[in-house]
């Protein structure tokens, strides 16, 4: 038992010593990261990180470990090393300093996102919100008792709320520029257009993202203009220090697009359990005997069944184009059980040559 402590202390000083280098990385990553942008590069080196990771398969190797879990472990690093240097050029652009912004929502999860990042550009951030917001944030219980002379306002109220927001905003007329992040636009439509005729900065913003999100490297943000760019480039500006892609469309491809992106996605990993729930089957024996094809469908849409199951039925039921991705899956199930009730090969082949040639089309 003696020695078996022994080694146990000696593996967790290991730990420490560990989470000691991973510390010192991180301040030397920002001093590459100051450095570069001193230099005027980009935050990002796709290739230094290939470097990097390719040492990594080689050490492995020297050292006779798995080179996949050396990967592994090097690319969470240069990722965490990314998010920190990400943040630092976010608070450096001091884009918000002397300015206000309100977060109407602020207490929920995307509001206490957007009141994080807009506060660490220097924005003197309030949250309005009847629910406790983020600590060190100056909170009101109602935004309508505010004079509403901020510089930003920002809608994060939940979806079937946030159109009501609009249009009482609209009848204010705040000078500031006004921004929604819902993840549907339509039903958004009359109070944004409100706004706009009122004479008011609006523009609509969807953060393709969760609010657990540190690093926005291959993260997208869709900017929706509504015919005030003045607005959407502010909106835009607020992201410009960040690695996000940033991409722009009106309002109706929007929500065509993200019926697919969203709605399709969502259906297809509730569908997954639903149809396991209804089995009876019992899924920690699944999991014992699961395939890698399993598995990875199992944590996407473990993932997906955590989400408020609120704010996914709008999200299937308050898109205009919503029924759109539900019919077309519908009709790729419906094919799929023909082919293999017919015992169709040929038809069966030809199905997955077609959807292999089509996502193969988006590496090229």
């Amino acid at each position: 038992m003696s020695k078996l402590e022994s080694l146990r202390a000696e593996l967790s000083a290991l730990d420490r010593d560990i989470l000691a280098a991973v510390a010192r990385r991180t301040e030397i990553s920002l001093e590459i990261g100051r450095a570069k942008q001193d230099l005027g590069f980009g935050t990002r080196d796709f290739a230094r990180e290939k470097v990097v990771l390719d040492r990594a398969h080689a050490a492995a190797v020297e050292l006779g470990i798995s080179p996949a879990l050396a990967e592994r472990l090097t690319l969470m690093l240069i990722q965490a090393s990314l998010s920190a240097q990400e943040q630092h050029r976010v608070a450096q652009t001091n884009t918000g300093s002397g300015r206000r912004a309100l977060v109407i929502g602020g207490a929920g999860k995307m509001g206490r996102w957007f009141a994080g990042f807009l506060a660490a550009q220097g924005f003197g951030v309030t949250v309005a919100d009847p629910l406790p917001g983020p600590d060190g944030v100056e909170r009101v219980e109602d935004w309508r008792s505010l004079d509403l002379d901020h510089d930003l306002i920002v809608v994060a109220a939940p979806l079937h709320a946030t159109n009501d927001v609009l249009h009482e905003l609209a009848r204010r007329a705040p000078n500031g520029v006004v921004f929604d992040v819902g993840s549907l636009k339509t039903p958004l439509r009359s109070g944004l257009i409100a706004l706009r005729d009122a004479g008011v900065r609006v523009t609509s913003v969807h953060p393709m993202f969760g609010p657990d999100t540190s690093l926005l490297s291959g993260r997208h943000v869709i900017f929706v203009d509504l015919g005030v760019p003045e607005a959407t480039a502010v909106a835009r500006t607020l992201f410009a220090a960040t690695m996000a892609e940033l991409a722009d469309m009106d309002l109706d491809t929007h929500d065509r697009l993200i019926a697919f992106v969203l709605g399709l996605s969502h259906a297809v990993n509730l569908a997954f359990n639903d149809a396991l729930a209804a089995s009876g089957a019992d899924l920690p024996m699944l999991a014992r005997i699961s395939s890698t094809t399993f598995d990875a469908q199992l944590d996407v849409s473990s993932r997906v069944a955590q989400e408020n199951p609120r704010l996914y039925f709008e999200i299937q039921a308050q898109n205009a184009y919503g029924d759109t991705s539900l019919a077309a899956l519908e009709r790729s199930v419906e094919r799929l059980r023909e082919l293999v009730s017919r015992q169709d090969e040929a038809g069966f082949v030809q199905l997955m040559t077609a959807g292999r040639d089509y996502v193969n089309a988006r590496r090229r």
